[in-house]
């Protein structure tokens, strides 16, 4: 999975996922060449879906459905 920057050039290139205890490990290289491990707590995701509301949970369901 590739995540981009507004102007579109490749920011992050999210290789794998993975569960190391109670966190969700994001493994991935940054700019196409700085490798990154980023951790996420459960805490933090919780904090994080602090940032939905109803519009953007109904966009996310059909965001999958969606061409490029």
């Amino acid at each position: 999975m590739k995540l981009y920057t507004a102007d579109k050039t490749e920011l992050m290139d999210v290789g794998a996922l993975e569960r190391e205890g109670n966190a969700l490990l994001i493994r991935g290289k940054i700019f196409g060449t700085m490798p990154m491990t980023a951790r996420l707590s459960p805490a933090e995701a919780r904090r994080g879906l602090r940032l939905l509301n109803l519009r953007l949970v109904l966009f996310l369901l059909s965001f999958l459905f969606r061409r490029s």
